[in-house]
């Protein structure tokens, strides 16, 4: 090949480049962090993850069947938070619920919006208002999409590369299967707990209902990061006075925690 043979590498790369950054601006979520997924990976993740959980014999999923009373309460708390029309993705994430019959204090949400929530929370718990701020919480990280910012952060411009020249599919595939060990930055904490409040603040719910979680665990003594979701974010206090604040600025609103009708609810989950 000639000198006036050889492609011009200029040419070539100039335009491949201005299109990355065209892409990468165009994955800025509303904080400005980059997002290299799209929305529908993150319902595919979430599918994903949903199937390898329930098929793991190790999380002991309730049956919603023969656990019918149990799952429409649940369901209704989630519709309140829905209801509210606050949440970037209400009508195209499914948020399924599942209960899952262990003692942990946890609850979590995929990418996509399915939803697991432990007895051993639901039991923990003395309102309705504290199990609804929790939810609050856990559904914020999979509407304003921590999982995929966190796994955008971990693979950066490699897997930017894979998506440009379209080799991602088999990628995506191995990188949802460590989804369910991805651990959240403590900006992504603190922004869940922020919406919680927001969202729960547009119910009749005390808004503060993720504090009264925080508080207890601290009033027990088990403020050393037991609960899966202080492993990135272990200080309950500070997370109280956050809470707290948040919901001052929004107006101190009073709100009902429904004890009463959440201690049936707890009565009737499967011992």
């Amino acid at each position: 090949m000639t000198i006036l043979e050889r492609p011009n590498l200029k040419l070539i790369l100039i335009p491949l480049l201005a299109a990355s950054l065209t892409y990468l601006q165009s994955c800025k979520d509303e904080d400005g962090d980059i997002n290299l997924f799209s929305v529908s990976d993150d319902l595919a993740f979430g599918a994903q993850t949903a199937e390898q959980i329930e098929n793991d014999s190790s999380f002991a999923i309730i049956d919603s069947a023969s656990n019918v009373a149990a799952y429409a309460y649940i369901y209704a708390m989630r519709d309140k938070i829905l209801n509210t029309q606050l949440l970037n993705y209400t009508d195209r994430f499914p948020w399924r619920i599942r209960l899952v019959n262990d003692e942990v204090l946890n609850a979590f949400c995929t990418p996509g919006g399915y939803i697991y929530v432990y007895t051993g929370l639901i039991k923990f718990l003395d309102f309705e208002s504290e199990l609804a701020g929790v939810m609050g919480h856990e559904m914020a990280h999979a509407d304003k999409r921590h999982s995929t910012d966190a796994l955008s952060r971990q693979y950066g411009i490699s897997l930017m590369l894979d998506i440009i020249f379209g080799k991602e599919k088999g990628q995506l595939a191995r990188i949802a299967s460590g989804l369910k060990d991805l651990q959240y930055s403590r900006k992504n904490e603190a922004e869940a707990d922020e919406y919680s409040v927001i969202w729960l603040n547009a119910t009749d719910w005390d808004a503060k209902g993720a504090a009264g979680f925080f508080q207890k665990l601290i009033d027990q003594g088990q403020s050393g990061g037991t609960p899966q979701f202080l492993s990135t974010h272990p200080d309950p206090g500070n997370r109280v006075q956050a809470i707290t604040d948040k919901w001052i600025e929004l107006g101190s609103k009073p709100g009902v925690q429904n004890q009463a009708e959440y201690t049936t609810f707890k009565s009737i989950l499967p011992q």
